[in-house]
């Protein structure tokens, strides 16, 4: 059992891994882009923005399916879709049609909260925040592989890569289909799958205080974490031009190149370091560390609540510190604030997902796509502010002032409670299946 369980482990990492490096392909390839159709700032913006488009919705669908059928059959039809559509984009010359198909591939983002479901399936609380931080540390790595390999491997050929990615994508699915499994044992897949099947368990779910929270919390984290993904490319292009072209990048591969190594920086902190977030999620959870006043204290699961709420609080701090380093033009500055919000981000994901099979074990898919997916809206929203100030580096000061404050403020209020948060909510729409 423990070698399959790792086996599943496995098989979900790789096919979230591919799944980003599709996802966020368009962003490693944005300077070329831009400068093959002509692309405005606001344009770029945009088009970064549009890579989380189908997220929110997606995800909750998502999520609800994997339940419901299994985590391997949903993974295999994002993959092969993206993957199709992929290639497709590789062939395309017609802006409006690549941005449409781009789109599409897209999709792939949806597959964070299948693999969560289907790693949830398999391993047991005490070890749910170590794995999964392992799924999706090592997936989310996949776009600060792209960012950093994929101009370097390519080139000005984004359509070749396109087309690479999704033959690679067609494969991983036929992989998953043949030896993933949905859960450990008929039991575990056919209540999970009844409790699918219950729509009042599900609008429960999403309407508890503490699933908002989580909502939240991950939109400050990963919300902000696939934004900074679609963004921090152009960001360093234009931020810091003359710093960069100092450094002797002139010419727009150059660019590119330099200003994708930048911006992976933050996508490989937040990557690497979620493992050790979801082990520091566990490790406050056995020595039963509580050390802020506000948050509750006695649940079973409070330590893991306490680990979140730090996180949030760093998060914050970071983003001011980007925006203090980019009005300076100090880009050494920068890269190093940018280092710390990767890492906090990571704590913040990592802590995220260290509690949502916890709080809701009848319903880890359902919650994980409610959770994964709204809070997706923030790599759509957060760029549009990025991009749309008088100057580039305000958008991270007023993001932090503006929305994370409040986040943080609720996500304070809803986990206070010394009963289970999860029985706080709007109504009482009461599960049949629990």
């Amino acid at each position: 059992m423990k070698t399959h369980k790792v086996e599943q482990l496995i098989i979900a990492t790789v096919g979230f891994f591919w799944c980003f490096l599709m996802w966020f392909a368009t962003a490693a390839f944005s300077p070329s882009i831009a400068d093959h159709y002509g692309l405005s700032v606001a344009a770029l913006g945009l088009l970064a923005s549009s890579a989380l488009w189908m997220a929110p919705i997606g995800r909750i669908v998502a999520g609800w399916t994997a339940d419901r059928f299994g985590a391997p059959r949903t993974f295999a039809v994002i993959l092969g879709v993206c993957g199709i559509v992929s290639i497709a984009s590789g062939f395309t010359t017609n802006y409006t049609l690549l941005f449409i198909e781009r789109v599409i591939v897209a999709i792939a983002g949806v597959s964070f909260v299948v693999g969560i479901q289907h790693v949830a399936q398999w391993f047991d609380s005490d070890e749910i925040g170590t794995a999964e931080g392992l799924y999706a540390g090592t997936g989310n790595v996949g776009a600060g592989v792209g960012a950093l390999l994929l101009p370097r491997i390519f080139g000005l050929d984004y359509q070749g890569a396109f087309i690479f990615l999704g033959i690679g994508a067609l494969v991983i699915a036929v992989w998953y289909l043949w030896r993933g499994e949905a859960a450990r044992d008929h039991a575990t897949r056919d209540a999970t799958a009844k409790g699918a099947a219950d729509w009042r368990g599900t609008v429960f779910v999403w309407s508890r205080y503490i699933a908002i929270a989580l909502m939240l919390a991950y939109a400050m984290s990963f919300g902000l974490e696939i934004a900074l993904n679609s963004w921090l490319s152009s960001y360093f292009a234009e931020g810091f031009k003359a710093e960069i072209a100092a450094l002797g990048f002139t010419t727009v591969a150059g660019v590119q190149v330099a200003a994708g190594t930048f911006g992976a920086v933050q996508s490989f902190m937040a990557a690497l370091f979620r493992p050790f977030a979801g082990f520091m999620s566990d490790t406050f959870q056995k020595k039963g560390w509580t050390p802020l006043p506000v948050v509750a204290k006695t649940l079973p699961y409070a330590p893991r609540l306490h680990w979140l709420a730090i996180a949030l609080l760093l998060i914050v701090a970071a983003m001011l510190a980007l925006t203090v380093a980019g009005m300076a033009g100090l880009l050494p500055v920068s890269i190093v604030a940018l280092v710390a919000l990767g890492l906090f981000i990571s704590f913040g994901t990592g802590g995220t997902f260290a509690l949502v099979p916890l709080l809701f074990p009848t319903r880890p898919g359902v919650a994980a796509g409610f959770i994964g997916g709204l809070s997706c809206s923030g790599g759509i929203v957060y760029p549009l502010i990025f991009a749309g100030g008088a100057s580039i580096h305000m958008g991270y000061a007023y993001t932090a002032i503006f929305l994370f404050i409040p986040f943080v403020m609720f996500f304070f209020w809803a986990a206070r409670h010394e009963r289970s948060p999860a029985e706080h909510g709007i109504g009482e729409f009461k599960p049949i299946s629990d």
